[in-house]
C-alpha cells in the first residue's frame, strides 16, 4: 500500500527515544523529510545518526524542551526553515512521574501541564501557519489508553492527557476546513525506556523485580504481552498519511486488547 508520505516533511517531538524515534523512523523509510527533537543532545544526535545511517533520507536533531513555554516557537520556526515547510506534526514528550494524588505539589503539577498538555497548544498553534499551506496536514497527538481506563499511580498522566484527547478532537472539528486533520493514539504499555523507568517504580514500590512488574502488567493485554514501539509507529505513520485522508478526530487506541471497555 503507497501511503504517498515521500517528500513529506514531518517534525516529531520527543523523538530521541521510545515511541517518538520509532514513528521517525518508520516517517524517514517511507521517504518523509524528517526533523526530530529532543532535549538531550547527545541521545538526540544519536538517534540523528541511527535514522539516516538506516534510511539514507534527510534527518534533522532540533534541540529543545518542550515543556518549556518559549520552545514551541522555537522548534517549529526550525523545522519549517531546516524543511522548507511543514505537512505532519507528531506531538509527543514524556510522560510526568508516576505518584499517587496526595504526593503531589502544585508546582509538580503544572510541570506535568507544561510537559503533556500546554506542550501540545503550543506546537499546534505555532505550527498552523505552516500546515495551511500543506495540501497534507496532519497532526498526531500522542496520548494512553488511561484516559479510557485510568492507571493506578498515574493520576497526574491520567488527569492530563484527558484534556489532550479533548483539545484534538476539538481542534479537528474546528479546523477540519482548513484541511487539516487531528488524531490521537492512546497507547498501552510498550516497551520503551519510560516503560522501564514506571516498572522500576513499581517494583520499589511492591518490592518485587522489574521483571515481575513486566510479566504481570503483561497479563492483561489479551494478547499476552507489551507492544514494541514498531507496532506503535506503524499505526502512527499510517494516521498520518494521505492514505488516511477521511480520519480525522479518532482516538485509536493501540493497546492489545488492554482497554477492557466497549466503547
Amino acid at each position: 500500500m503507497d501511503l504517498k508520505l515521500n517528500g513529506k516533511r514531518a517534525l516529531i517531538t520527543g523523538a530521541s527515544r521510545g515511541l517518538g524515534f520509532a514513528t521517525a523512523r518508520l516517517l524517514s523509510l517511507e521517504g518523509c523529510q524528517i526533523a526530530i527533537n529532543g532535549r538531550d543532545d547527545t541521545r538526540l544526535q544519536t538517534a540523528v545518526l541511527k535514522i539516516s545511517n538506516e534510511t539514507r533520507g534527510p534527518v534533522y536533531g532540533l534541540l529543545g524542551d518542550v515543556s518549556d513555554p518559549a520552545a514551541a516557537d522555537k522548534v517549529i520556526s526550525e523545522a519549517a526553515e531546516t524543511l522548507g515547510g511543514l505537512d505532519l506534526l507528531v506531538c509527543n514528550a514524556g510522560g510526568p512521574p508516576p505518584g499517587a494524588f496526595e504526593s503531589f505539589e502544585e508546582e509538580t503539577w503544572q510541570k506535568a501541564l507544561n510537559l503533556s498538555f500546554m506542550s501540545n497548544v503550543r506546537l499546534i498553534k505555532a505550527a498552523l501557519p505552516h500546515l495551511r499551506h500543506s495540501d497534507a496536514a496532519s497532526v498526531l497527538t500522542v496520548t494512553s489508553y488511561s484516559v479510557k481506563q485510568p492507571i493506578a499511580n498515574l493520576v497526574l498522566s491520567n488527569s492530563i492527557r484527558a484534556a489532550t484527547v479533548g483539545l484534538t478532537k476539538s481542534l479537528a472539528l474546528e479546523l477540519g476546513k482548513d484541511g487539516i486533520r487531528f488524531n490521537s493514539i492512546l497507547p498501552a504499555w510498550t516497551e520503551t525506556e519510560r516503560v522501564t523507568e514506571l516498572m522500576t517504580a513499581r517494583a520499589r514500590m511492591n518490592g518485587t523485580s522489574v521483571a515481575e512488574e513486566i510479566a504481570k502488567q503483561s497479563k492483561e493485554s489479551a494478547l499476552g504481552r507489551m507492544a514494541s514501539p514498531e507496532e506503535f509507529a506503524n499505526v502512527a505513520v499510517f494516521l498520518l498519511s494521505p492514505a488516511a485522508s477521511y480520519v480525522t478526530g479518532a482516538m485509536l487506541s493501540v493497546d492489545g486488547g488492554m482497554y477492557k471497555g466497549t466503547l
